[in-house]
C-alpha cells in the first residue's frame, strides 16, 4: 500500500496549482501549462508526487488527483467516464454505458464502452482497476452525440438514438442481440423514441444491414411501428446479413434477407 508522505513548501505550491487547473486527470502537458515548465520537467514532477502519494498514477503519462482525506493512493478511479476521455479522445461513451445512462437497460456491464477514431494497440484496456473496451469508427460516424459535464469536464456520449443505432450496427457493443433485443423495446416504450431520427441516422451510417436488423426485430416485437418497418423495407440491398454475427444464423427469413439465431420468433407474413 502506498502511503502519502509530505511535501515541502515550494513543491506544495506547485502541486496546489497544478491541481487547481486539474479537469479530472493531469498529464505531463497539463503540468507544463500550469507551471511553465518544459514537459521533461513536468514529467518528472508527476512522477514524484506520485511516488509521494500525492497523485495516483493511471497509466504512464497519466495521472489522478488522491484526496486530501485519504490515507493512500491506492485507490479505485472515481470517474472512468473521465479516464476514458483522456485516454481515447476523440471519442464518445456509446454501447451498453450509454444505453444505461439513458435508462433503457438495466442490466450493469463492468467495463466502460468506448467508441473512438483512434486505434490504439488495444482493444481491451485496464487501468488502476478500470476496464474499457474499445472501438474504432471513421470520423464520418461521429455523429449523433451529446455533451454531458463530469463535474469539470466536458465530454461525448452517444444520445438515446445513435446508442440504438450502434447497438444495431454491432450487436456485441450491447451485450449481444437478446440485450439489444430488450433496449430497443425500451427505446420504442420510452420519451425517447424517434423512429424518424433513427432512420435518419441509420442512413446516415450506411450500413444496410442496421435496416434488415431494424425491420425484422421492429416487425417481430414492435407491431406499432409500421412506419419504421416500411422505412426498412425500403432501404433493403442485396445478400443476406446475420442478425448477430457472433451468432450462427440457423434460418434465414427471406422478407428481411437475414440470417437468424435459434430462439427468435418467426417474422409475420406481410
Amino acid at each position: 500500500m502506498l502511503t502519502i508522505g509530505g511535501l515541502r513548501g515550494a513543491s506544495r505550491e506547485r502541486l496546489s496549482k497544478v491541481l487547481r487547473q486539474a479537469k479530472g486527470s493531469i498529464s505531463p502537458a497539463d503540468a507544463s501549462r500550469a507551471l511553465n515548465v518544459e514537459q521533461g520537467e513536468a514529467a518528472r514532477l508527476l512522477s514524484r508526487w506520485s511516488s509521494r502519494g500525492w497523485l495516483s498514477r493511471v497509466r504512464r503519462g497519466l495521472y489522478v488527483p488522491v484526496p486530501l482525506e485519504s490515507s493512500t493512493a491506492d485507490l479505485p478511479l472515481e470517474d472512468t467516464w473521465v479516464i476514458a476521455d483522456r485516454l481515447f479522445a476523440p471519442c464518445y461513451i456509446g454501447g451498453w454505458s450509454a444505453a444505461a445512462h439513458w435508462g433503457l437497460t438495466e442490466q450493469l456491464f463492468r467495463p466502460v464502452l468506448v467508441v473512438t477514431t483512434r486505434r490504439p494497440r488495444a482493444r481491451r484496456v485496464e487501468a488502476r482497476g478500470a476496464v474499457f473496451l474499445v472501438r474504432t469508427v471513421g470520423q464520418r460516424a461521429m455523429f449523433g452525440l451529446k455533451p454531458v459535464w463530469r463535474g469539470t469536464v466536458k465530454l461525448n456520449l452517444s444520445d438515446p438514438t445513435r446508442t440504438l443505432l450502434d447497438l444495431l450496427d454491432t450487436p456485441a457493443v450491447g451485450g449481444g442481440i437478446r440485450s439489444v433485443l430488450d433496449i430497443l423495446k425500451s427505446y420504442f416504450s420510452s420519451a425517447h423514441r424517434d423512429p424518424g431520427l433513427l432512420v435518419r441516422y441509420a442512413d446516415q451510417l450506411g450500413n444496410k444491414a442496421v435496416f434488415k436488423r431494424l425491420g425484422y426485430l421492429a416487425a417481430t416485437f414492435a407491431p406499432n411501428e409500421a412506419e419504421l418497418v416500411a422505412e426498412c423495407r425500403k432501404r433493403l440491398s442485396a445478400g443476406n446479413a446475420q442478425l448477430d454475427p457472433k451468432l450462427p444464423g440457423e434460418r434465414l427469413i427471406t422478407t428481411w434477407r437475414l440470417r437468424i439465431p435459434a430462439g427468435f420468433a418467426a417474422v409475420p407474413k406481410a
